[in-house]
This record gives structure tokens, C-alpha cells and sequence, in this order.
């Protein structure tokens, strides 16, 4: 499966929702951000991209639209 920016994802260790902010493949890491957004914005950090739970992720992107 291959991640994209703006995706949703669970990493292994959470079951809440993040967003892809950025990706460095050379790397093998990502920076996301917990979804939906705090009220006063949600900070952005780093993870290994083996840190990401790639089941299900199709039907977490659809729930992105729900909060746009």
C-alpha cells in the first residue's frame, strides 16, 4: 500500500485517527498530525513509516470528507 499525503492513518501503538502532512521515502518516515484537527490546531511530528497501520486505511480517507 503506499502513502500519500493527506492520507489517514492509525499508527501500531494508537487507535486514534492522524493525517499525513509529509513524506521522505529516501527515509522511510513520515510527519503526521492527529485527525480531526484541535480546536487550536494539532502539532506535527515524525514516525517510522513502520509505525503506520495500513489496515483499513481506505475507509479512514473517506472520513476525511466528513470533516471538511
Amino acid at each position: 500500500m503506499e502513502l500519500h499525503q493527506g492520507d489517514c492513518v492509525q499508527l501500531l501503538a494508537s487507535k486514534e485517527v492522524f493525517q499525513v502532512i509529509g513524506i521522505d521515502d529516501k527515509h522511510n518516515k513520515c510527519w503526521v498530525r492527529r485527525w480531526p484537527l484541535m480546536p487550536k490546531g494539532s502539532p506535527v511530528f515524525e514516525v517510522s513509516m513502520q509505525q503506520i497501520s495500513f489496515s483499513g486505511m481506505e475507509s479512514r480517507n473517506s472520513d476525511i470528507a466528513k470533516f471538511e
